[in-house]
Formats: C-alpha cells, structure tokens, sequence
C-alpha cells in the first residue's frame, strides 16, 4: 500500500511538474521566467510585473472611459454627448507596455496574450461587471478577407478568456460586412463615417444584456457602430470592456 502511495505522489508531481522541468515557464508578454504557484489550480502565462504594468491605469470615467474622476454616473464630458452604451471599462490606457501588448496580440501567436488580458480585464472590474448584469459577451468582429490575412481575431480571444474568467456566454452575434480602411490610418473626423453600416447583427439578441469586447478605443466611434446595431435589433443594453482606452492623442 505505501508502495502504491508513492507511486501515486510521484505521478501527481510529474504531472504537475514535469512540463515545467523540460520547458521552463515563460511570460508570455515579456518572455521572463515564471514562478510558478504549483499549490494553486489557476496558473498565469503572466508575471506578476507585466500583470501590474497592464493593469495600471489613471482613474476614469466609467461611462465614456475619459481620463478624470472615476465615476459610474458619467462625467461632464459624457453628460453632454451620451454614448450609445451604458458603460465602458478598460484594462489600462495606451501605455507602452500595453501598447506592445497589443500589438503582438493581433498577429498569430498573440492569442495567449489575448487570453491573458481578457483574464486581467475581467478580474480588474469584477464587481462592476457583476453589477451589469451581463447575459452576452460579444466581440467586435474582423471582415473575414482580414481575418484570414491575419490568422486571428484578438477582440475574439479577448471576449473568450474574459467570458471564461466570469462565468459568461459568449456569442459572434456580430457580423463585419465590409471591409472597411483600418481605424488608425484616418483621422478622428472621418472614423464614424469609415464604420457606419460595416456591422450586422447575426443572432438573436432582443430583450438580452450585451457587452461587447474590442482590444482599443480611442475615439469610440467602433464601439458606437456596434453599440447601435446591437441596440436597433432590440437588445436591451449595452455594456463595453476593453484592453485600452487610448487618449485621442495617441
């Protein structure tokens, strides 16, 4: 019987063990070694510091994303020009560690950062999110000519990580129909225009709590195209999370 006992812990720590030996861990954002909590069920792909560097952020508003006052109520410059959802949270603004994140995350290999942010985003503003209510997580969609160029969706493995850290469904209940100019190559005033009716919906969503997943918002006018056509096929409310809120400066 001891026997068996032992052979029984020796399969338990190769099995948590032995991968780890052969292939030392690595985070996945700057490639450092990982040390690893084997006591725990939930391992990171992260360290510690890249996870504090993409978490930290300013306070804002939790309705437009606006740098300021953090407040759920919306502040001055929302209160005027209300956005379409009800509220937008974000992991961090456009920071250089986050900015590089990013940016990995949208080519193929990129999806373990997605994964991890989308973790980060959701553990961030659990309590808030919580208090939405959230019945859908929707991605916002890539057209898929562009999809296929880049071999992954990084708003996709966002949604799907974030809905996983919360216990949500998740649904492609949004279709891009166009193959619009990508955001960033215009200016602020022609974004609205470039997106308008390049969305459509694709699934049911009449009378459900929607919240959808990109990985940046600068000016806000993709979250507003989706928001709208989420809102028109009879959704209740809209609900926003991203990895980024970028300044319009950036």
């Amino acid at each position: 019987m001891k026997s068996i006992d032992q052979f029984e812990q020796l399969a338990h720590f190769w099995g948590r063990h032995g991968l780890d030996l052969l292939f030392p861990p690595r985070c996945s954002v700057c490639g450092e070694d990982l040390q690893r909590d084997y006591s725990s069920s939930q391992w990171s792909d992260v360290c510690q510091r890249c996870e504090r560097l993409l978490s930290a952020d300013a306070p804002r508003c939790m309705v437009c994303g606006e740098v300021g006052f953090e407040t759920v109520d919306g502040c001055r410059q929302c209160t005027d020009c209300r956005p379409p959802w009800q509220g937008l949270i974000a992991l961090s603004g456009y920071g250089l560690h986050t900015r590089d994140a990013v940016l990995r995350a949208k080519h193929p290999g990129g999806e373990v950062i997605a994964a991890a942010m989308g973790r980060l985003l959701a553990e961030k503003h659990r309590a808030l999110i919580d208090s939405w209510k959230v019945e859908c997580v929707v991605p916002v969609p890539m057209h898929f000519v562009r999809r296929a160029f880049r071999g992954t969706n990084p708003a996709e493995e966002i949604a799907r990580s974030f809905s996983k850290t919360m216990g949500f469904l998740w649904s492609c209940a949004l279709a891009r129909v166009q193959s619009t100019r990508m955001q960033n190559e215009l200016p602020f005033s022609k974004r609205a225009a470039n997106v308008r009716n390049a969305f459509q919906i694709r699934a049911r969503v009449r009378g459900k709590r929607m919240l959808l997943i990109d990985d940046v918002c600068t000016t806000g006018s993709t979250l507003k195209a989706c928001s709208g056509v989420l809102l028109r096929a009879g959704a209740e409310k809209v609900f926003c999370a991203v990895v980024s809120k970028a300044d319009r400066s950036a």
